[in-house]
């Protein structure tokens, strides 16, 4: 028998709805049997959250609550339970500190109603969360308006004086403003706008005004819950000296997350979470202890994902096991603290998991411990210690647990049998830290099909139900199981467990004549319960429990897809993304070197380089082998190549050429679509790639078209790697020739000056020939990566921020540009997939503007750019298998 320990805890999400589940019974008794047991679970449920409720409120009051608390109370539970909300809000208020709250400047400027509403609600519930918020691009403004150009190193501020006096004032007016809106609301608040933070100067001659944090004095804060009142506080710190000194709001809250130990620490951002860089789907949770390692090798987790997750990490190093961080939006905020489901990304810490295949593996006298503590049958004096390792060992077993033993569990699984989990035996602990999921889903990773028992009695019986396809319940007693769906097969295996005794006769059913004994958990039983972040959710069970999207999803019949040049740069790159890529399927390679050779870097199947001749392309496209043809050649060696899919009558094949040979040609669709032909794409069957210089710049200088008085200038530094390799890897252009320096080339009529000029003239209102672009293209000594500057006079007076609109206006829902107030660098995008423009200034005349745009040459310069093309063309999502983290 399995029995979950008691003890409850927002890390844990118990299931909001529960099943009971019987055997051998008539459709229509058995529907009246599961209504009638959920009708009393829910009235117990609401009896015990108004008991729990009532106690609460009570405490509140005494200390002085406003009257309508209680209203306030009832309007949380059209969010979920009675009994889920009033557990949340009892342990929120018994915590010495609630939450800690970083409110970014973007939220001030776009979610400032949201954020104060949200704010206001805890407030009138009994909850103190202390609010660190910045000042996002409100500095920035006002910095341009008085002539400052805004500069980083390493994405730190440089804070000169001036800077420091209109950092100062910015910080005070949000503060300002975010404190009148909440009074605005009956809400008392209480701006702290210094003597929190102490800091030195995290390196004066670099930064200028910036601080290292050094210590924090809580006392304004508490003093402030004390009176009643919310603690607003700046990211503003001092110097022994009285200095003031300009903090990261981020690493404010951290510090004073260290020194507060609250239960949450929460980062209200825009978006709403993390998300998978391929499936883009938000990362419900992560447990960092059993997951960190494993993450921070993913390709998807890069510069700003993994530099978000290590600060976390070290963060919650630092705190109690009780305290989780959530990213989530303003607007999603209860529903992420007083509910099971949650609404953002919880990170917490968990715990590192072990598995052993005998008693010395995980200790002798730590099991015996275990069993003689939490055994049911060992507690009851049915059977000793020593009776259950002897019974233990009678057949191959796996023991599961974390490093501190909070749960042990123990799965028998003799050769040609299905497994039995014995034994599953948390400590309170375990149960009030999620580790029992954590545990039950790394068994679950291990065995497709499972069978265990429980009493149907069990609190938490609903945790079982969750976990369980079917089950089977006589007289109190509950045999569930998951991964087998056929009704005759569970009756053999009832059966087998029977004869073999693996499981007590009083869990098994009566009879095995019907498959109406066997029960399969339904959709309607969704649960709201948050898994283990890595866990693959059963494909039969819709759920909106949490969980971290690397579960492999669904997907139709794959996209067959052929590389012909397959061994250099691009020809790698695109490998990659096809590896990742969940709905394309990498059929055929070809390359005249590595013929017979195993493709390397693809893991979904076994692919061999083949030397595949025109005559077998036009073979393949005739026999319907492929849906998709990519040309990864040389400039002017794919024509043969084009022309044998072109030969088969009636081919329905897609061919997307990266070379220059069919940028000019009518017929063929030029695959930009931030830019052009977005729609075209969807129906086109031939499609050329731009160049990677000729994207980079046609991106920069699209938005000021209308504006430019003269010839643009463009001039491109790329990493050597854009030259292009001799043999599949060797360089044509490495490193050691350039001896540090860097080497223009082609400094006019180079083919992508003639590309951007040609397109982007179409852009313009009438259309013109004559319009050109200068561009002078440099090659470096990096691998990977170009940076383009452009120069463009204007035919106006214009202001950077005027600039910086119309970027930000053009390309603001687009997956793979963004906008950036800096000037971007190399090392911001080397090896990510899209494009980042920034460092918008516009001379002191006001007549000509310089903007800089990065991108990598092997990826939204040639791979990425080519399946953001081929998506479009094969009917798929057009960013499915990019990652847009850049």
């Amino acid at each position: 028998m399995l029995k979950i320990s008691k003890g409850l805890n927002p890390l844990l999400r118990p299931a909001a709805a529960t099943r009971s589940l019987t055997s051998t019974v008539s459709p229509t008794l058995l529907a009246k049997s599961r209504r009638v047991v959920d009708e009393a679970n829910s009235k117990a449920s609401d009896q015990l959250g108004d008991l729990m409720a009532k106690r609460w409120l009570g405490g509140a009051a005494a200390r002085g609550t406003d009257s309508d608390r209680e209203t306030i109370v009832r309007l949380l539970y059209s969010l979920a339970s009675k009994r889920e909300v009033s557990r949340y809000l009892q342990i929120f208020s018994s915590a010495t500190h609630f939450a800690v709250l970083k409110v970014g400047g973007a939220i001030l400027t776009h979610d400032l109603e949201a954020l104060t509403l949200c704010l206001n609600f805890l407030h009138r519930v009994g909850l103190y969360p202390v609010v660190v918020h910045g000042m996002g691009d409100k500095l920035n403004a006002r910095l341009e308006a008085d002539g400052i150009v805004p500069d980083y190193i390493d994405g730190i501020r440089i804070t000169d004086a001036r800077t420091m006096s209109h950092a100062r004032r910015v910080f005070l007016s949000e503060n300002l403003k975010l404190v009148s809106a909440l009074e605005a609301l009956g809400t008392r608040a209480r701006p702290i706008t210094t003597g929190v933070f102490t800091a030195d100067y995290l390196d004066q001659p670099r930064y200028g005004f910036v601080g290292r944090i050094t210590s924090v004095d809580k006392e304004p804060i508490e003093a402030s819950i004390r009176a009643g009142a919310l603690p607003i506080l700046t990211s503003l710190a001092e110097t022994k000296e009285g200095q003031i000194l300009n903090v990261n709001a981020d690493v404010a809250t951290a510090e004073l997350a260290k020194v507060l130990e609250p239960l949450k620490i929460v980062y209200l951002s825009e978006k709403g979470g993390l998300f998978h860089g391929v499936t883009k789907e938000k990362l419900d949770l992560i447990n960092l202890d059993e997951e960190y390692d494993a993450l921070m090798k993913e390709e998807w987790v890069k510069y700003g994902t993994k530099l978000k997750l290590r600060e976390i990490k070290e963060l919650l190093d630092h705190l109690p096991r009780s305290s989780s961080v959530a990213i989530i939006s303003p607007d999603n905020l209860q529903k992420e603290l007083f509910t099971d489901s949650g609404a953002g990304t919880l990170l917490r810490r968990g715990y590192k998991l072990f598995k052993h295949t005998s008693v010395e593996g995980v200790g002798h006298e730590r099991l015996r411990k275990v069993l003689a503590e939490r055994d049911e049958d060992v507690k009851s004096g049915r059977k000793s210690v020593a009776e259950v390792i002897s019974n233990l060992e009678k057949t191959p077993f796996t023991i599961y647990g974390d490093e501190p033993f909070d749960v042990v569990a123990i799965v028998s699984h003799p050769e040609g049998e299905v497994p039995v989990l014995t034994k599953f035996l948390p400590s309170e602990a375990g149960t009030l830290n999620g580790v029992v999921d954590n545990v039950f889903n790394s068994i679950k990773k291990d065995f497709k099909r499972l069978f265990w028992t429980a009493k149907a009695d069990d609190e938490n019986k609903a945790w079982h139900f969750e976990r369980a396809d079917g089950s089977f319940t006589r007289n109190g007693k509950s045999l569930f199981y998951y991964g087998v769906s056929d009704a005759g097969e569970v009756q053999k295996i009832v059966k087998d467990l029977e004869t073999s005794e693996r499981v007590e006769r009083a869990y098994l059913p009566i009879t095995y004549a019907s498959s109406k004994g066997t029960v399969t958990s339904g959709a309607g039983l969704a649960s709201a319960l948050r898994t283990f972040s890595t866990s693959a959710r059963h494909a039969a069970l819709p759920s909106s429990r949490r969980q971290f999207s690397s579960s492999s999803r669904a997907a139709a019949e794959p996209k067959r897809v052929a590389l012909i040049g397959a061994r250099g740069y691009t020809g790698s790159n695109l490998v990659n993304l096809f590896n990742s890529h969940p709905d394309i399927q990498l059929t055929h390679v070809s390359s005249r070197e590595l013929a017979g050779q195993k493709l390397e870097g693809y893991d979904k199947a076994e692919v061999t380089y083949q030397n595949l001749s025109t005559k077998d392309i036009e073979q393949m496209e005739k026999d319907g082998e492929v849906d998709a043809w990519v040309m990864a050649l040389p400039n002017g060696v794919c024509k043969p190549f084009v022309d044998a899919v072109d030969s088969v009558e009636g081919g329905k094949s897609v061919i997307v050429d990266l070379s220059a040979d069919f940028r000019f040609e009518k017929g063929w669709t030029y695959g930009l679509p931030e830019l052009y032909n977005r729609e075209a794409l969807r129906s086109a069957k031939r499609i050329s790639n731009p160049g990677c210089y000729a994207t980079n710049s046609q991106l920069l200088l699209a938005p000021l078209l209308p504006y430019a008085a003269a010839q643009p200038t463009v001039f491109g530094v790329s990493g050597y790697s854009g030259a292009g390799t001799k043999s599949g890897k060797i360089p044509k252009v490495s490193a050691e020739s350039l001896a540090g320096g860097i080497r223009p080339y082609s400094v006019t009529d180079h083919i992508h000056e003639r590309e951007a000029s040609y397109h982007l003239s179409s852009l313009l209102q009438p259309a013109r020939d004559d319009f050109s672009v200068a561009f002078i293209p440099t090659v470096a000594p990096w691998f990977q990566g170009i940076i383009s500057t452009v120069s463009v006079p204007l035919n106006k007076s214009m202001r950077a921020s005027e600039i910086k609109e119309l970027y930000l206006e053009k390309y603001e829902k687009e997956g793979l540009v963004k906008v950036v107030p800096e000037v971007p660098e190399i090392q911001h995008i080397a090896g990510k997939h899209g494009v980042r423009i920034g460092g918008i200034q516009v001379h002191s005349s006001g007549e000509r503007v310089v903007a800089v745009g990065v991108l990598d040459n092997l990826l939204k310069g040639a791979a990425t750019q080519c399946l953001q093309n081929l998506n479009l063309a094969l009917g798929l999502d057009e960013y499915a298998g990019i990652p847009l983290d850049f």
